[in-house]
């Protein structure tokens, strides 16, 4: 049996998305504790999602992401959803450190 391609519903697929989300203003704020702790978050999004991260990996402004997904996601859903609870997450832990980057709203990815 290959076990490249996912079936569901009389559909044979392999559906996989190479995603980057760059830091607003290409800021270099990718470092340290802070690239560990946003790739552990996507990590949980993406398993309460039921998405797979297949490579994972951050630069000093940029983080990549090969995520397999299935028929019922939209990818820019993915986006949207990573985009959203990782901003969350990032502003509730290094509030202070943020703040003096992004000082005008709570942002963080382009």
């Amino acid at each position: 049996m290959d076990n490249r391609y996912n079936r569901h519903n009389r559909c044979k697929y392999s559906l996989k998305a190479h995603i980057v989300l760059v830091t607003k203003y290409r800021k270099q704020l990718l470092k340290d504790n802070i690239a560990e702790d946003i790739k552990q978050k996507n990590l949980d999004i993406c398993n309460f999602n039921h998405w797979e991260i297949m490579a994972i990996e951050t630069d000093k402004d940029h983080i990549h992401f090969l995520i397999e997904y299935d028929t019922t996601d939209r990818v820019c859903d993915i986006v949207k959803v990573i985009k959203q609870e990782s901003t969350y997450y990032l502003w509730c832990k290094y509030n202070s450190f943020l703040s003096k980057h992004y000082w005008k709203k709570k942002i963080f990815w382009s």
